[in-house]
């Protein structure tokens, strides 16, 4: 059995300069779809290469880093403790955004008792 390719939600790139949401998720609400923009686009300001935030055959939603071999302002440990503060930050949000994940995209049934 081989494994699913990841879903992506959705990336920006700091070289093409870029941001891209997938349009299976274009249903989400306007503030979450600000605030993954917001939060990619200041990533790659900030760190540099490509962020990708996609879904795993799980539905866990994971931080997908990126550079270019000559790309020497990169930073490695920056992406590292940014993608932590993203974690802690918005821990809510991407909890939601993987509940969202396994019931729209999955069809999962999901028992909220």
């Amino acid at each position: 059995m081989s494994e699913k390719e990841p879903v992506v939600l959705c990336a920006a790139s700091s070289y093409e300069q870029k941001y891209y949401l997938n349009e299976a998720f274009s249903g989400l609400p306007t503030a979450v779809k600000e605030e993954l923009q917001v939060m990619c686009v200041l990533y790659t300001a900030d760190v540099g290469g490509i962020l990708t935030l996609q879904f795993d055959e799980d539905g866990n939603l994971q931080f997908q880093v990126t550079s270019a071999d000559d790309d020497f302002l990169f930073d490695e440990i920056g992406s590292v403790l940014k993608i932590k503060q993203y974690q802690a930050e918005k821990q809510e949000l991407l909890e939601a955004l993987e509940l969202y994940y396994r019931i729209k995209i999955l069809g999962e049934k999901v028992d909220f008792d």
